[in-house]
């Protein structure tokens, strides 16, 4: 419980990572906040800004992957909708969408952590089946088409570093 001594320095990305993790993380949901603004229809949910801060901030890193950040968000928005739908907005209808969506990541080797918020925020909100495909799926693929563009402007950053 007390940890270990960290072995290696804490490293800082340089100026121009910073600046493309920032440009990429704000045209990102910038682009998905306009959608749902001009078309009046929900293309974004709360948790999309971790995911934000995973394929913009941290392109590398295995939960940052496209296959990651859209199957997670899917499989994790299809629980809250289920889980809503038979047993409606209770304390443990709640743990039990986002305690399902972390199993069927972990199980499906699609972890997303901001995937449990997806499927929490499903309970709370009393969301529709529509939630799946609008915004969820919808926008989580909207995020990791900007990531595309934005993580791949720096030759020493590549993006995606897989697919499937």
């Amino acid at each position: 419980m007390l940890g270990s001594r960290r072995t290696a320095p804490l490293s800082a990305p340089s100026w121009k990572e910073l600046l493309v993790s920032w440009f990429g993380a704000f045209s990102g949901i910038g682009v998905v906040a306009v959608l749902t603004l001009v078309y009046n229809m929900p293309m974004i949910v709360s948790s999309f800004g971790a995911s934000a801060l995973l394929i913009y901030g941290l392109p590398d890193a295995p939960l940052a992957q496209p296959r990651n950040v859209i199957g997670g968000h899917i499989i994790s928005a299809i629980c809250g909708v289920t889980v809503y739908a038979l047993c409606g907005l209770t304390w443990w209808s709640a743990a039990l969408a986002a305690s399902l969506a972390i199993l069927l990541m972990l199980l499906t080797r699609t972890a997303h952590p901001p995937g449990g918020a997806t499927a929490l925020g499903a309970v709370l909100a009393r969301v529709s089946p529509m939630y799946i495909l609008t915004p969820v799926a919808l926008g989580a693929t909207l995020l990791v088409l900007v990531g595309l563009i934005t993580n791949n402007l720096l030759p020493e950053r590549k993006y995606p570093k897989y697919w499937l």
